[in-house]
């Protein structure tokens, strides 16, 4: 039984598929599906049911599937504990962010960051927060950034920043000629949010929630992205709340538009999160480092108090 065989069963058991899990192992698809029957042959078992479409594990194999995770997770934290040791900051490192932040957040800081450590491979994915929830549980990413808190006790959280709310209000709005607003002047019927599934719409339910008693609004118009409520808000449909980040690509003539809240504002909390088995520390923190070094100078509120951030456990 050799560590590599393990680290096939794995990826056949993930795609379901001998051709596919080939491609992501860089073997052969007849190199890969001869080193998995010779390990079924030397356990004298059936890890795979190649009858069913897709590839199913037998009972037995989900057991063995099981144990190979933490076999091939406990072979890899060598090499992490060897580079931890030596100081090392390199190799391969997958990161999450929510779409929420990547936009505004991930400009900022990967030029930096990719000029101060050249030996990292920084490989990043686009996902949710259940997404990266679940990569990091199966160790398909490294760390990842995102809304929190999470309350889950797998995970580590680092707090990068928090990162006021701001007010997009058009012209013929109510709230307009306002210098600065207040929760409680919004109201859930004229607000523009970002479709299921994010979890900064989540945040500006709970904010309206906490004000104002009224859980039978209903949301006209619903966007995947904050370029197309702010279309929305210019086309009159409404207002809309934008995370403080996002303002500050706005141009000249959106920005007229924005309209900060009163002290103290609401905000979002935004982390580094990683699993509480993650050993690739010193990789963490010096993305910690670098993005804390460049937000510090972005975001400062020192006459705004940041209320305690929104609890938020879906979406992105």
């Amino acid at each position: 039984m050799t560590i590599s065989q393990l680290k096939y069963v794995l990826a056949v058991a993930e795609y379901q598929n001998f051709t596919v899990a080939s491609k992501h192992s860089f073997v052969t698809q007849p190199t890969l599906s001869m080193q998995i029957q010779k390990l079924e042959d030397q356990l004298g078992v059936q890890i795979f049911n190649r009858s069913k479409k897709p590839i199913q594990l037998t009972e037995i194999g989900k057991k063995i599937v099981e144990q190979a995770k933490i076999i091939v997770d406990e072979s890899n934290r060598i090499n992490h504990i060897v580079d931890q040791q030596k100081g090392y900051i390199g190799g391969e490192f997958r990161l999450g962010i929510i779409p929420t932040v990547i936009p505004s957040l991930l400009p900022m800081f990967l030029k930096t960051f990719i000029k101060k450590y050249p030996k990292v491979n920084l490989i990043i994915e686009e996902l949710t927060t259940v997404e990266i929830i679940k990569k990091l549980s199966e160790g398909h990413i490294d760390a990842a950034i995102a809304s929190t808190p999470l309350e889950n006790e797998a995970i580590k959280e680092r707090v990068l920043y928090h990162e006021p709310f701001v007010g997009f209000i058009p012209e013929n709005h109510r709230l307009y000629n306002q210098k600065t607003i207040d929760p409680s002047d919004l109201e859930l019927s004229d607000i523009l949010l970002l479709e299921d599934g994010h979890c900064f719409k989540a945040s500006v339910l709970n904010l309206c929630k906490a004000f104002k008693n009224d859980s039978t609004a209903h949301f006209h118009l619903e966007s995947g992205s904050f370029s197309t409520l702010i279309k929305l808000a210019k086309e009159n449909m409404g207002m809309t709340l934008l995370p403080y980040l996002h303002t500050l690509d706005l141009n000249e003539v959106d920005q007229k538009y924005l309209r900060e809240f009163n002290s103290p504002a609401p905000a979002r909390e935004i982390s580094l999160i990683y699993h509480k088995s993650q050993l690739k520390m010193q990789l963490i923190e010096s993305l910690k480092n670098v993005i804390d070094s460049i937000v510090r100078g972005a975001i400062s509120f020192n006459d705004v108090k940041i209320l305690s951030p929104l609890h938020n456990k879906k979406g992105a």
